[in-house]
């Protein structure tokens, strides 16, 4: 008997990856990966036979699939519980388990500047000079992109950042299609939104900073949960002439687990509203064209 991460990642059409891992706190590498279907109360799989090291280890003949694992399992109440057989045989069981931030709902702390409480816009102003904020406030106190990026009136030097977010369901979409977004501290250095779940936890993924660093692990959730940054910023250094004298840097916790330690920002990331460092600046929120959503936003200056 033995217990791993299984990550089901949507394919759309009630079709689903599923990759195993020995554990949902650290990077891969994976144990095993399969894809197929849950239809109707019915669980099917098969190894995904392009994978296992690069090697192909399966092959077909007259259609059918050679030297590899089927999976077959049923619904249940509690999961999923089935056999296998193939090159693989024996039983398994999968239960469904969560990883729900324990920072969402945090409070701003005394003296923060709230950037958005539920229920207004006003603290925001579009990046393009002379457009109208089109973001939409719903109903449920959240805002929802569209129209364009956004920047924050206020301008911040030294701060943390607490911002929550969820990320749309979009399961035909791939790579940077699936759930993109960004935040973007003082408007110059981003840390990507992406629908990124049980993926390698790249630079360009959800957490990761673009052309800078990837996380220390994947923490992206599923689409739909709301998901949590706090972030410690400090800007660049500047001398006597105003030259930069020392890099900004970032500590990024997502959902609670910091991926992020006080790591040096060589440059401004891909995207920013200018590549003047050292200055205060807004925190800019990106329109890539997915409805995401956000909430409880607010900051609290350290200078």
């Amino acid at each position: 008997t033995r217990t791993v991460g299984v990550y089901m990642i949507p394919l759309g059409d009630s079709r689903y990856e599923a990759r195993f891992v020995e554990s949902f706190d650290r990077r891969g590498p994976w144990l095993q990966r399969l894809k197929g279907e849950i239809r109707a109360g019915q669980f099917r799989f098969m190894d995904d036979i392009s994978f296992d090291g690069g090697r192909v280890v399966g092959a077909a003949e007259n259609g059918v699939i050679l030297n590899a694992a089927l999976w077959l399992g049923k619904l249940g109440n509690d999961g999923v519980s089935g056999t296998v057989a193939g090159r693989h045989k024996g039983s398994f069981q999968l239960k469904q388990s969560g990883r729900i931030s324990p920072e969402l709902g945090k409070p701003a702390v005394r003296g923060a500047v709230v950037l958005f409480n539920g229920t207004s816009l006003s603290q925001w102003q579009h990046c393009e000079a002379g457009k109208e904020v089109k973001w939409k406030v719903l109903p449920e106190g959240v805002m929802e992109v569209n129209g364009g990026n956004i920047v924050s009136r206020e301008v911040f030097g030294d701060h943390r950042l607490h911002l929550e977010f969820k990320l749309p369901y979009m399961p035909a979409a791939f790579g940077q299609g699936r759930a993109n977004s960004g935040v973007y501290l003082q408007g110059r250095y981003e840390v990507q939104v992406l629908d990124s779940y049980g993926l390698e936890g790249a630079d360009n993924e959800c957490g990761g900073i673009y052309q800078v660093a990837r996380p220390r692990v994947n923490m992206c959730a599923p689409p739909l949960q709301w998901q949590s940054y706090d972030i410690e910023f400090r800007q660049a250094k500047l001398d006597g002439d105003g030259r930069k004298a020392a890099n900004a840097r970032i500590t990024v916790n997502h959902n609670g687990v910091m991926i992020h330690d006080n790591i040096e920002l060589p440059n401004v990331t891909g995207g920013a509203l200018t590549d003047k460092e050292g200055r205060p600046g807004g925190l800019m929120l990106q329109d890539h064209g997915n409805p995401v959503q956000f909430r409880n936003i607010w900051v609290q200056r350290l200078d």
